[in-house]
Protein backbone atom coordinates (compact mmCIF):
# COMPACT_ATOMS: atom_id res chain seq x y z
CA UNK A 1 0.00 0.00 0.00
CA UNK A 2 1.66 3.08 -1.10
CA UNK A 3 2.31 5.83 1.76
CA UNK A 4 1.34 9.74 1.19
CA UNK A 5 1.50 12.38 3.78
CA UNK A 6 -1.42 15.21 3.46
CA UNK A 7 -0.24 18.95 4.96
CA UNK A 8 -2.68 20.88 5.01
CA UNK A 9 -3.85 23.16 7.98
CA UNK A 10 -7.49 23.52 6.58
CA UNK A 11 -9.46 20.86 8.95
CA UNK A 12 -12.49 20.08 6.45
CA UNK A 13 -10.07 20.48 3.71
CA UNK A 14 -7.76 17.51 5.14
CA UNK A 15 -10.53 15.52 6.33
CA UNK A 16 -12.13 15.53 3.09
CA UNK A 17 -8.59 14.44 1.35
CA UNK A 18 -7.55 11.58 3.76
CA UNK A 19 -11.41 9.93 3.24
CA UNK A 20 -11.09 10.58 -0.32
CA UNK A 21 -7.69 9.11 -0.24
CA UNK A 22 -8.10 6.75 2.43
CA UNK A 23 -10.70 4.97 0.10
CA UNK A 24 -8.91 4.76 -3.02
CA UNK A 25 -6.54 2.36 -1.38
CA UNK A 26 -3.73 4.88 -0.17
CA UNK A 27 -2.51 4.98 3.37
CA UNK A 28 -2.69 8.73 4.55
CA UNK A 29 -1.22 10.46 7.32
CA UNK A 30 -2.52 14.36 8.31
CA UNK A 31 0.14 17.25 9.32
CA UNK A 32 -1.68 20.24 10.33
CA UNK A 33 0.90 22.11 10.46
CA UNK A 34 4.50 23.10 9.48
CA UNK A 35 6.47 21.31 12.37
CA UNK A 36 3.89 18.04 12.07
CA UNK A 37 4.74 17.94 8.68
CA UNK A 38 8.67 17.64 9.00
CA UNK A 39 7.98 15.51 12.25
CA UNK A 40 6.04 13.12 10.21
CA UNK A 41 9.01 13.42 6.99
CA UNK A 42 11.67 13.05 10.09
CA UNK A 43 10.00 9.47 11.12
CA UNK A 44 9.20 8.09 7.67
CA UNK A 45 9.75 9.43 4.32
CA UNK A 46 6.38 9.12 2.17
CA UNK A 47 5.87 7.77 -1.45
CA UNK A 48 3.99 11.03 -2.23
CA UNK A 49 3.57 14.66 -0.28
CA UNK A 50 0.67 16.49 -0.27
CA UNK A 51 1.84 19.82 0.58
CA UNK A 52 -0.08 23.08 1.46
CA UNK A 53 1.88 26.41 -0.14
CA UNK A 54 0.30 28.22 3.35
CA UNK A 55 1.13 26.15 6.51
CA UNK A 56 1.14 27.68 9.83
CA UNK A 57 4.45 28.32 11.58
CA UNK A 58 6.54 26.84 8.34
CA UNK A 59 4.95 27.35 5.00
CA UNK A 60 4.93 24.34 2.45
CA UNK A 61 7.25 26.29 0.40
CA UNK A 62 9.78 26.45 3.35
CA UNK A 63 9.34 22.23 4.00
CA UNK A 64 9.95 22.07 -0.05
CA UNK A 65 13.19 23.91 -0.20
CA UNK A 66 14.48 21.88 2.78
CA UNK A 67 13.53 18.45 1.57
CA UNK A 68 15.46 19.54 -1.83
CA UNK A 69 18.29 20.84 -0.42
CA UNK A 70 18.66 17.36 1.86
CA UNK A 71 18.52 14.99 -1.19
CA UNK A 72 15.17 14.57 -1.17
CA UNK A 73 13.13 13.02 -3.94
CA UNK A 74 10.12 12.43 -2.33
CA UNK A 75 7.11 13.66 -5.18
CA UNK A 76 5.20 16.65 -4.15
CA UNK A 77 2.24 17.95 -5.00
CA UNK A 78 1.78 21.47 -4.12
CA UNK A 79 -1.53 23.12 -2.81
CA UNK A 80 -2.09 27.16 -2.63
CA UNK A 81 -4.90 29.49 -3.75
CA UNK A 82 -2.12 31.58 -5.55
CA UNK A 83 -3.04 31.39 -9.33
CA UNK A 84 -0.47 33.86 -10.63
CA UNK A 85 2.26 32.68 -13.27
CA UNK A 86 4.86 34.11 -10.92
CA UNK A 87 3.87 32.20 -8.04
CA UNK A 88 3.39 28.68 -9.95
CA UNK A 89 7.48 29.33 -11.27
CA UNK A 90 8.18 30.16 -7.43
CA UNK A 91 6.65 26.68 -6.57
CA UNK A 92 8.02 24.39 -9.30
CA UNK A 93 11.42 26.14 -8.88
CA UNK A 94 11.52 25.41 -5.40
CA UNK A 95 11.45 21.81 -6.08
CA UNK A 96 7.42 20.72 -6.85
CA UNK A 97 6.84 18.10 -8.81
CA UNK A 98 3.17 19.49 -9.79
CA UNK A 99 1.15 22.43 -8.96
CA UNK A 100 -2.80 22.78 -7.92
CA UNK A 101 -4.69 25.37 -7.34
CA UNK A 102 -7.25 25.79 -4.73
CA UNK A 103 -10.31 25.37 -5.38
CA UNK A 104 -9.70 21.88 -7.06
CA UNK A 105 -11.48 18.46 -7.56
CA UNK A 106 -10.54 15.72 -5.67
CA UNK A 107 -10.72 13.95 -9.00
CA UNK A 108 -8.05 15.79 -10.30
CA UNK A 109 -5.90 15.62 -7.38
CA UNK A 110 -6.16 11.88 -7.27
CA UNK A 111 -5.51 11.86 -10.87
CA UNK A 112 -1.93 14.19 -10.21
CA UNK A 113 -1.03 12.17 -7.47
CA UNK A 114 -0.86 8.98 -9.16
CA UNK A 115 0.97 10.40 -12.07
CA UNK A 116 3.24 11.74 -9.99
CA UNK A 117 3.47 7.83 -7.93
CA UNK A 118 4.01 6.24 -11.63
CA UNK A 119 6.75 8.75 -12.42
CA UNK A 120 8.72 8.03 -9.39
CA UNK A 121 8.71 4.10 -9.85
CA UNK A 122 11.44 2.78 -11.48
CA UNK A 123 11.22 1.22 -14.88
CA UNK A 124 9.18 -2.19 -14.80
CA UNK A 125 11.49 -4.93 -16.38
CA UNK A 126 9.59 -6.89 -19.32
CA UNK A 127 10.02 -9.93 -17.57
CA UNK A 128 9.77 -11.59 -14.43
CA UNK A 129 10.62 -15.40 -13.44
CA UNK A 130 9.46 -17.73 -10.41
CA UNK A 131 11.16 -20.48 -10.46
CA UNK A 132 10.63 -22.01 -13.78
CA UNK A 133 7.61 -19.56 -14.57
CA UNK A 134 8.32 -16.68 -17.03
CA UNK A 135 5.79 -13.51 -17.09
CA UNK A 136 6.18 -11.62 -20.06
CA UNK A 137 3.84 -8.44 -19.44
CA UNK A 138 4.87 -7.23 -23.11
CA UNK A 139 2.93 -9.51 -24.27
CA UNK A 140 1.02 -10.78 -21.99
CA UNK A 141 2.31 -14.13 -22.18
CA UNK A 142 3.35 -16.44 -19.44
CA UNK A 143 5.06 -20.26 -19.90
CA UNK A 144 6.13 -22.48 -17.15
CA UNK A 145 9.08 -24.89 -18.00
CA UNK A 146 9.54 -23.98 -21.81
CA UNK A 147 5.58 -24.59 -22.20
CA UNK A 148 2.95 -21.52 -22.95
CA UNK A 149 0.01 -20.95 -20.39
CA UNK A 150 -3.33 -19.93 -21.74
CA UNK A 151 -4.71 -17.52 -19.37
CA UNK A 152 -7.76 -15.08 -20.06
CA UNK A 153 -7.03 -11.54 -19.77
CA UNK A 154 -8.49 -11.54 -15.99
CA UNK A 155 -6.41 -14.89 -15.38
CA UNK A 156 -2.99 -12.95 -16.71
CA UNK A 157 -3.69 -9.83 -14.88
CA UNK A 158 -4.26 -12.09 -11.39
CA UNK A 159 -1.08 -13.37 -12.06
CA UNK A 160 0.81 -10.29 -12.92
CA UNK A 161 -0.29 -9.07 -9.79
CA UNK A 162 1.17 -11.36 -7.72
CA UNK A 163 4.41 -12.18 -10.02
CA UNK A 164 4.94 -8.44 -8.71
CA UNK A 165 4.73 -9.38 -4.89
CA UNK A 166 6.25 -12.78 -5.04
CA UNK A 167 6.82 -14.02 -1.85
CA UNK A 168 4.37 -11.61 -0.36
CA UNK A 169 0.62 -12.97 1.36
CA UNK A 170 -2.15 -11.20 -1.26
CA UNK A 171 -5.42 -11.11 0.89
CA UNK A 172 -8.71 -10.69 -1.11
CA UNK A 173 -9.54 -7.45 0.02
CA UNK A 174 -6.50 -6.19 -1.67
CA UNK A 175 -7.06 -8.10 -4.75
CA UNK A 176 -10.76 -6.71 -4.68
CA UNK A 177 -9.43 -3.18 -3.87
CA UNK A 178 -6.45 -2.91 -6.48
CA UNK A 179 -7.41 -5.53 -9.33
CA UNK A 180 -10.87 -5.89 -9.38
CA UNK A 181 -11.59 -1.70 -7.95
CA UNK A 182 -13.52 -2.29 -5.34
CA UNK A 183 -13.16 -0.99 -2.41
CA UNK A 184 -15.09 -2.40 -0.26
CA UNK A 185 -15.67 -6.09 -0.14
CA UNK A 186 -18.80 -7.98 -0.60
CA UNK A 187 -19.53 -11.67 -1.00
CA UNK A 188 -20.10 -11.28 -4.76
CA UNK A 189 -16.36 -10.11 -5.75
CA UNK A 190 -15.46 -12.94 -3.02
CA UNK A 191 -16.69 -15.61 -4.79
CA UNK A 192 -15.70 -13.97 -8.13
CA UNK A 193 -12.28 -13.76 -6.91
CA UNK A 194 -11.68 -17.39 -5.40
CA UNK A 195 -12.89 -18.70 -9.15
CA UNK A 196 -10.67 -17.04 -10.70
CA UNK A 197 -7.83 -17.97 -7.97
CA UNK A 198 -8.80 -21.59 -8.44
CA UNK A 199 -8.73 -21.80 -12.31
CA UNK A 200 -5.08 -19.87 -12.21
CA UNK A 201 -4.03 -22.58 -9.25
CA UNK A 202 -4.73 -25.76 -11.75
CA UNK A 203 -3.08 -23.54 -15.18
CA UNK A 204 -0.11 -22.95 -13.30
CA UNK A 205 0.54 -25.92 -11.09
CA UNK A 206 -1.64 -28.94 -12.63
CA UNK A 207 0.89 -31.49 -13.01
CA UNK A 208 4.09 -29.51 -11.86
CA UNK A 209 5.62 -31.17 -8.47
CA UNK A 210 6.71 -27.82 -7.73
CA UNK A 211 4.12 -25.79 -6.65
CA UNK A 212 4.02 -21.94 -7.24
CA UNK A 213 0.81 -20.53 -5.89
CA UNK A 214 0.47 -21.09 -2.37
CA UNK A 215 -3.03 -21.02 -0.11
CA UNK A 216 -2.21 -19.54 3.63
CA UNK A 217 -5.06 -20.49 5.70
CA UNK A 218 -7.16 -17.81 7.19
CA UNK A 219 -4.88 -14.63 5.60
CA UNK A 220 -4.84 -14.97 1.80
CA UNK A 221 -2.38 -16.62 -0.85
CA UNK A 222 1.00 -15.84 -2.20
CA UNK A 223 3.12 -17.24 -5.24
CA UNK A 224 6.48 -18.55 -4.24
CA UNK A 225 9.06 -21.04 -5.59
CA UNK A 226 8.27 -24.54 -3.57
CA UNK A 227 11.41 -25.67 -2.10
CA UNK A 228 10.84 -29.09 -2.04
CA UNK A 229 9.31 -31.74 -5.13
Amino acid sequence: MQRLLVAEDDPTTAESLVRGLSAEGFAVKWAASGADAIESLQAQVPDALVLDWMLPGRSGLDILRQLRSAGQRVPVLLLTARDEINDRVTGLEAGADDYLTKPFAFSELLARVRALLRRAQPPEPLRRSVGDLVVDFETRRALRAGQAIELTPREFDLLAFLVRRVGEVVGREQLARELWGEPHRATPIDNIIDVHVGRLRRKLDAGNTRKLLHTVRGVGLMLREDASP
